[in-house]
């Protein structure tokens, strides 16, 4: 053989690899309403940008028969995303269901070792069976070597994890240790135990989608970060995200600027409409950030899950933070387990990748309650505080209205390691909101009074002109400064400004122990 027959022989080789599992399985794979691996990768990344690595690895037998696995059920290499540099692996379910074996397991971790000695992030399209149950033992020890990496890369470089398919079995853990997971509505499910497996074992009756699908993991359980209800929306969300989030922890977040800039000396008028000062009264805290970001463009995480706290991505003057508000508009914007864990784990991904920290404080406190107590409360309360004071990135708070107890202090507050807290001049910070606290310290009073009523009231003003205001708070230096909320905009901008270059090391350690 001369060299272009050779050539030619690489040719047909790389072909059939490419065809993966056949036309009549990728016919069935569109039938489905999902796109091939090869689809995904184009939709993802830019334009013949993609580079495929270990193409003609295979299979080494199988105890139950050897047929071919063509890529070995998986694509694996880089590309580009707005022109910087990504990792991915894109699992085949035309090959063996995109069953993980071996050196499928292989294929995997090469790229994500790759991923992180070159500080870029990996993104993992996940389309498989589980487990290639005729490896046996094999298939397993791969899982446990991508777990592996999954948690030594934490924090390292970003992990996104992409649902478009099934994720059974001990397949899900990787999902669960990455940093974001994405789900297509409909046609993506995670679950440890499939239906068969639950009905057989407690005799309960569930398909699929009510188990494990998008809308559960978006909704009660919070496993899923963003979904969306086709393969070509959740591949644009995911490169959405990619654009506020720096290669590696070694970089700052990318500069972009404002399509609309505004001035920063121009006032936000729309402010003083949006938060009514009658604490007792709700609003939606999303309409507060618009008014603060950039393009009024916020990316929020976990949207559906834990509404009583609104986490998420935005730019401020071109440079990414992220944001943490209360939401007075669900549970009064109190904080529960799940919100308390929502949180933390934003505020921790936060610290990893450099992005300043903004929090729009309007909490009435934790939610009181046999269910959250029992649930425990305490434990997962205490994740906020940990995730705060362990992180040393610009911290920011702004407090719109209520800091009450022990979720003020939670939240950002001075003593936990604020590098600027900022009051309108309508905050009440105290220990209780004005009324419980009237009815506590004056319940003498009030019980021999006349006309109660009358006393009560009247002893509620008198406490929340005396404590809950910010003076008291600024006297103390527990708040930097009081401003009109129309210079909200103006004030983040110049701390941030301020903080750019802010360095702070942590007592040395191994690590900390956050109460999990």
């Amino acid at each position: 053989m001369d060299m272009f027959d050779r050539i030619h022989e690489m040719e047909v080789r790389r072909d059939k690899v490419k065809l993966g599992g056949g036309s009549k399985r990728i016919d069935a794979q569109h039938d489905r309403g999902k796109l091939t691996a090869r689809e995904r990768i184009d939709l993802l990344l830019d334009e013949g940008t993609f580079v495929e690595l270990n193409p003609f690895i295979e299979h080494r037998g199988l105890d139950f028969g050897t047929a071919e696995a063509p890529g070995e059920g998986v694509v694996t290499g880089y590309g580009k995303v707005d022109g910087r540099l990504v990792f991915l692996f894109a699992q085949d379910f035309t090959v063996f269901g995109g069953a993980l074996g071996e050196m499928h397991a292989r294929k995997i971790t090469k790229v994500m070792d790759l991923a992180a000695e070159n500080g870029a992030p990996i993104v993992g399209l996940n389309d498989s069976g589980g487990a290639r149950i005729q490896e046996g033992v094999r298939s397993l020890d791969g899982y446990g070597e991508i777990f592996y990496r999954n948690s030594i890369y934490s924090g390292v470089i970003p992990q996104i994890s992409v649902i478009l398919g099934p994720c059974a079995g001990g397949a899900v853990y990787s999902p669960a240790i990455t940093d974001f997971v994405f789900m297509v509505e409909k046609t993506s499910q995670m679950f440890i135990t499939g239906p068969k497996v639950i009905e057989s074992v407690t005799g309960a009756k569930i398909n699929s989608e009510d188990l494990g699908g998008a809308k559960v993991h978006s909704t009660i359980s919070g496993n899923a970060h963003f979904t969306a209800a086709s393969e070509e929306g959740v591949l644009q969300q995911v490169r959405n995200l990619l654009s506020y989030l720096p290669s590696s922890f070694e970089e700052k977040p990318p500069h972009q600027r404002a399509k609309h800039p505004v001035p920063l000396d121009e006032r936000v008028q729309e402010l003083l409409d949006i938060v009514p000062v009658d604490g007792t009264k709700v609003y939606d805290v999303r309409h507060v950030i618009e008014k603060v970001v950039d393009d009024e463009q916020f990316l929020e995480v976990q949207p559906q899950f834990a509404r009583n706290i609104v986490v998420g991505f935005a730019r401020i003057n071109g440079d990414t933070v992220g944001i943490i508000a209360n939401n007075p508009k669900m549970m009064a914007g109190g904080l529960d387990i799940n919100s308390s864990d929502k949180c933390a784990r934003f505020i921790r991904f936060c610290d990893c990748f450099n992005i300043p920290l903004i929090t729009f404080e309007d909490v009435s406190g934790f939610i009181p309650g046999v269910q959250q107590e029992h649930g425990g409360i305490i434990r997962h309360g205490a994740k906020i505080l940990y995730a705060y004071s362990e992180a040393t990135v610009p911290k920011i708070t702004v407090i719109l209205r209520k800091a009450y107890g022990g979720a003020y202090v939670a939240l950002n507050s001075k003593a936990i390691g604020a590098d600027l807290v900022f009051a309108w001049p309508n905050a009440e910070l105290a220990v209780m909101g004005p009324e419980g606290a009237a009815n506590i310290i004056f319940a003498k009073e009030i019980k021999e009074s006349a006309n109660p009523d009358a006393t009560r009231q009247a002893k509620i003003s008198e406490y929340r002109e005396r404590f809950a205001n910010p003076y008291v708070a600024a006297a103390n230096g527990m708040i930097d400064d009081v401003i009109d909320p129309r210079d909200t905009r103006k004030s983040l901008v110049s701390a941030l400004a301020m903080l750019k270059n802010k360095k702070k090391t942590l007592p040395k350690k191994k690590h900390g122990n956050i109460p999990l």
